[in-house]
């Protein structure tokens, strides 16, 4: 473990940054064409990667939607120093600089593909649990079209900006959606969000279901439903 700087160190020490390219991974599900009416780009959750995400939203996969979901760029053993992998959207380390990272990414990936698709496609922004707080903090840096924010057992980030934050709320469709057996959703955490959330001004609409920290295809397809 790294000892703390000492009293000469702390005084000679200086943090600096360096922006550098960065390779980004994402995953894609569907076929771009002219017959395109779908866009969602999903964002997973702490742990997770990309490629195993994405299967989840097979059933959207019906020839007119395609689906985008990218990978966080900071990976890591779950375990220990080998075996599986996941990665994270951000720590508390050098956090604001990771939250401009993710917005760079997040607007040239969709800037990308909308760049594919007709001009009238309803784009459709999901992020699961920690993928939550990430696209909710990439809605305040970004002006590119979303047409609707998704919420899937998801925590709003209390750190988020609320004068941009109603600026980049208004007049969007909010969904909320949960388990009822979620381990980290609680009657209390329900209650927090649904405070923060009015205060940006949104009234969101809920869904549950039948079951615990997951992606819940029954649930997918009526959210697609009501698009």
């Amino acid at each position: 473990m790294d000892a703390a700087p000492t009293k000469r160190e702390q005084q000679t020490l200086e943090e600096h940054k360096l922006s550098v390219p960065r390779t980004a991974r994402y995953y894609s599900l569907g076929t771009p064409s002219d017959q395109t009416r779908h866009l969602w780009l999903v964002c997973h959750g702490y742990g997770q990667l990309a490629r195993y995400f994405l299967r989840h939203f097979q059933p959207l996969d019906d020839g007119k939607t395609v689906i985008i979901a990218p990978e966080a760029l900071s990976r890591f053993y779950l375990d220990g120093f080998s075996g599986r992998v996941g990665a994270t959207w951000m720590t508390k380390e050098d956090r604001l600089s990771e939250i401009d990272d993710q917005a760079t990414y997040l607007n040239l990936l969709l800037e990308e593909q909308l760049k594919q698709l007709p001009e009238d496609v309803q784009v459709t922004v999901l992020g699961f649990s920690q993928g939550g707080a990430t696209v909710s903090r990439w809605f305040t840096n970004t002006s590119l079209p979303v047409h609707r924010l998704v919420l899937w057992a998801a925590a709003f980030p209390e750190d988020i900006d609320f004068t941009t934050g109603k600026a980049a709320f208004t007049g969007l469709p909010v969904h909320v959606v949960y388990g009822t057996r979620d381990e980290f959703i609680t009657p209390e955490k329900l209650q927090q969000q649904e405070k923060l959330l009015a205060k940006l001004g949104i009234a969101p609409v809920f869904y549950t279901f039948e079951g615990g920290h997951t992606i819940h295809g029954e649930t997918l397809l009526t959210l697609n439903s009501n698009s």
